[in-house]
Parts: C-alpha cells; structure tokens; sequence
C-alpha cells in the first residue's frame, strides 16, 4: 500500500531552521564557541523582565548579543575571579586595551571634573585625557610617577573624581606606592583606577591594594599569542553600576570568537608568564654587563629604584622592560644621526626580536621609546631609551640575537 507523500517543506525555511534545536547533554572541557545577535525568549514577560535585569548590569542576563552571550559571560566572569579573587567585583569586555580605558574614564567623569593621572602613563591614555576628555570639559594634572600620598594630597582639588594609575609604569617603569595611593583616594571619595597590564594578575592584584577599578589589556599576556584585539574592566560591586552604564551607552561588545580565544589562552597564562619572567629577568641581567648600557629599567633588578616596592606589592615579574644607552656617544652635532643609525642597526635585522609597538604574546619584540612628547610632570633626561618583550624563546637565543645587534651598533658607529 502506498504512502501519501509528506508535504516537503520549503528548501528556504529548512536553511533557516534546520540544525537549531540540539539538545544533547555534552559536557566538554571547555565553553562553547558561541556566536549571537539575536536573543530569543519564550513570551514577552520574559523578555520584558530580562530587559529590566539587563539595565541593571544583572549576571548572565541578556537581551542582545551586544550585552553577553554564554561565551562572553565565561569570560566576564572568568575574569571577575581571578583579577578580583577575594573581592566582590563583576567584569566588562571591551574591543580593545584603549577603548576599556576610555569606557572607565567616561563613565566616572563628567564636565567640570578633575583627574590625577600618572605622568608615566600608558601613551594612548594620555592622549585620551588631553584630548578627547579635554573637549568635554575634563581637567587632568599628570603627577610625577615617584610621588607619596603626602604629595598626592596636595595635588587634590574639590572636583577630583578619578585618581588613575600604572604601576610599573609605561617605558619607564617606576614603582608606585599603590596601596597608599588607594587609601587616600578612598579617604576623599575619590575613584582609584591601574591599567595592570604588565603584572597581570598572576603577579598583581590591585583589589588587595585597595583599588577600586583594574583594566585589562587582554590583547597581551591574557590571550598570550598576538592574534587578537580586547580589553576589560574589573570593578567592585560598589561601583559596578556606573561602569555598566558606560559599557551600555557607549554599546561596548566583544564577539564571540575572540573571546572564546582569551578564555583559552587564559589556562595557560600562568606557565607562560613564569617563562616570560625568567626571560626577561636573565636578559635584563646579561644587558647589565654590558658597555653601551647605561642602565636597565627593569623592577625585579636589585638596583632598579622602586625594587622595594616590587618586593613588597608583586609576586614576580613579565617579560617587558626597557634599557637606557650610553649618551656619550651620540653627543655634539651629528649625535641625532648617529643615534638613528645606532638604534636602525641594534634593532634592525634581528632573529627572534621582532619590531613592534605591542608585547605580551609569544613573540619577543625590540622598539626605540621615544617619550619626550608623553611626559610633562617627569622629563625623560637619559639618554636614547630602547624597550623589549621577551617572548618565550630560549633565554641563551634572545641573547645571542641582542649581542648581534650591539655588534652591528657598534659597526654602525665606525
């Protein structure tokens, strides 16, 4: 006896539908990969309902891809417990290191407000804060990197809103005395922010100084293999509010791919920052030693002048530091095209030391600091300043490659 024929369902609704409605009880190591705009929801109270938990900045609750999906909630709250482990704080994504330093910063500062921002700062932030900020009516005064709480105070006005910090900071990597720095701060309801970028939190942990807001760079060490762009903030709950306000309005959002990759480079963070610590310490100690070296800008060096506080406020260091040439060299008339042709072949042509302006992934990288524009507080007076990442390569190659390059210097020079 025949079958009467099923109606076949048109070929365009089984492009839409076929394969959506897997409920398979997997259990995988790791989340899943998911990839969203669209939120669905079984009635219009739940999606109204859902809508009011999502103004609020309520966990795993979302209405569009733009405010989380499974993945970027892993990562959120991923993040939440290892950079505020102890702490009550919740997590944001942003696209980029720069846009979460932007997205903190708008959404505790408003027309007439003042900033005290460190004058060894991140160079983005910087220009951010006399920018931008300054258009919209922000003041910032930029501190000298080695200063107390005692000279802090001083530097505090009635409209002081954010004290922002980073410790070691950028190039030049001066220590600050963070935890009392945060306790003035809280003591005249002052807002404390670190971009702790070079520590990370397998090193650092400002929410144990007594900040109240932590940035991430999660392009660096986090994802740890240069192949991606994203940034986060960590908050206490206390604060968590105006931060969430911020994400939302300024539509900050990540996609599900990268982070994805973040929380898979994020198991293994901490084996490749002790790798990149001893790096980076053996090379730094090697560049001591040597003649065209002035000094070595590196926290975990015993001569270096913030070493005490390095000691007492982190548990080791990363792979990022910088060295300070000679200046004799390339005094007198001809001293800046000496020095172009002495930085050209130190850094140029080099094996393992790549030039590029980021760090904290696999790659070592080599890059001639030029900071006279990125101080006013603090001048850089030392001669022509040079900063590494070592990667995870052999420590005995990365040396081997620097010792070519200061041979080609010197080759260079005549």
């Amino acid at each position: 006896m025949s079958q009467t024929p099923q109606p076949r369902t048109p070929i365009d609704t089984l492009f839409a539908e076929a394969g959506r409605g897997m409920e398979l009880p997997i259990r995988t190591a790791n989340p899943p990969l998911v990839r969203a705009s669209t939120v669905l929801f079984d009635s219009l109270e739940q999606a109204a309902a859902t809508g009011r938990r999502t103004a609020v900045g309520a966990r795993h609750a979302s209405t569009y891809g733009t405010v989380g999906t499974q993945t970027t909630f892993a990562l959120m709250d991923a993040l939440a417990a290892i950079e505020g482990e102890g702490h009550a704080c919740r997590a944001a994504l942003m696209p980029s290191g720069l846009a979460a330093i932007s997205t903190a910063l708008l959404g505790f500062l408003q027309p007439g407000d003042h900033m005290l921002m460190t004058d060894s700062v991140y160079g983005p932030a910087r220009v951010f804060a006399q920018g931008m900020l300054a258009k919209l009516g922000v003041q910032t005064t930029f501190f000298d990197p080695g200063i107390d709480a005692e000279g802090l105070a001083g530097l505090i006005r009635p409209e002081t809103k954010v004290l922002y910090l980073e410790s070691p900071g950028s190039y030049t990597f001066e220590l600050q005395d963070v935890p009392a720095l945060a306790a003035l701060a809280r003591s005249r309801g002052i807002v404390s922010m670190i971009d702790n970028a070079w520590a990370s939190p397998v090193f650092a942990r400002p929410f144990d100084w007594g900040i109240d807001i932590s940035i991430l760079p999660l392009t660096k060490y986090w994802s740890g293999h240069a192949d991606l762009l994203m940034g986060a903030v960590v908050a206490r709950e206390e604060v968590w509010g105006r931060l969430w306000e911020a994400v939302r309005q300024l539509g900050m959002c990540v996609g599900g791919d990268d982070a994805w990759l973040v929380l898979r480079g994020l198991r293994t963070v901490g084996v490749r920052m002790r790798a990149h610590q001893a790096s980076g310490l053996a090379v730094a100690s090697w560049l001591e030693s040597r003649p065209e070296v002035a000094r070595v800008l590196h926290p975990g060096l015993p001569g270096h002048p913030g070493h005490d506080l390095w000691q007492r406020d982190f548990t080791g260091a990363s792979g990022l530091f910088a060295f300070e040439l000679d200046a004799a060299p390339f005094a007198g008339a001809a001293g800046a095209e000496r020095r172009r042709r002495a930085l050209a072949a130190l850094c140029e042509g080099r094996r393992l030391f790549g030039i590029g302006y980021s760090w904290g992934g696999f790659e070592s990288l080599i890059m001639p600091a030029a900071i006279d524009h990125l101080r006013t507080a603090w001048p850089w007076q030392g001669g022509p300043l040079v900063r590494l990442h070592c990667g995870l390569a052999d420590a005995s190659d990365l040396i081997a490659d620097l010792d070519e390059g200061f041979a080609a210097m010197a080759k260079a020079l005549g």
